[in-house]
């Protein structure tokens, strides 16, 4: 049976402001890159095959493994570097904010957990991952669902895209989450890191945009 922690944590239910960022999405869709049901799949697609299989997924399988060894000092490393290729303050600001919700929701759901005041939230779902005893394939599964999930939820927001067309973007995302962990867990360390330059682009030119939506 799939464990139901796992269903909590990729939950959009969870509170931890995940529905606010739309990851330079917003920008995206401001400038045209993004306009219909096809653009908005090549743009998530394309960032599910390359950033978050080169960067979040594989950094998550590290500290999930570390955890699960014991081993507190190489976490800490793990999501310090994780920080590094967050490459606007948009997207840095993102990723602590959300990681301090999660801590303290974690803090009345698992209180025997020691969050290392983990600031990557990618980092301290998997640290949650490994101490529930969640398999490292169904961990990195669960999260890149959420995000496309998320990215989904903006676009058709955004775009704006029709319910049915979203549906259908979450069914062709969801054929190519099984390659993209695959290749995440296959990474290297000399792989790791990628820069996606329409994101960071994006990401920068939101935050001075005039009109958001989002907070990234």
């Amino acid at each position: 049976m799939p464990d139901p922690r796992l269903w909590q944590l990729i939950s959009p239910t969870l509170p931890v402001g995940g529905y606010s960022y739309s990851q330079g999405l917003e920008y995206a869709v401001h400038a045209g890159w993004v306009h219909d049901e096809a653009t908005a799949l090549a743009w998530i697609g394309g960032l599910a095959e390359n950033a978050m299989t080169a960067v979040d997924l594989p950094l998550m399988a590290r500290v999930h493994a570390a955890a699960r060894a014991g081993d507190a000092a190489a976490v800490v490393a793990l999501a310090a570097r994780h920080a590094t290729y967050r490459e606007t303050a948009e997207l840095r600001r993102e990723d602590a904010d959300m990681a301090s919700a999660l801590r303290r929701l974690l803090a009345a759901l698992a209180p025997e957990l020691d969050t290392l005041a983990l600031a990557s939230y990618p980092a301290l779902f998997a640290l949650a991952c490994a101490h529930w005893g969640i398999a490292p394939r169904e961990a990195l599964a669960g999260y890149l669902w959420a995000w496309a999930e998320n990215q989904v939820q903006g676009a058709t927001r955004l775009v704006p895209l029709g319910q049915t067309a979203a549906q259908r973007a979450l069914f062709a995302l969801g054929d190519r989450l099984e390659d993209c962990v695959t290749n995440a867990l296959a990474q290297d360390d000399d792989d790791l890191g990628y820069t996606a330059p329409g994101l960071v682009f994006a990401s920068a030119a939101h935050e001075t945009q005039y009109t958001r939506l989002f907070r990234s």
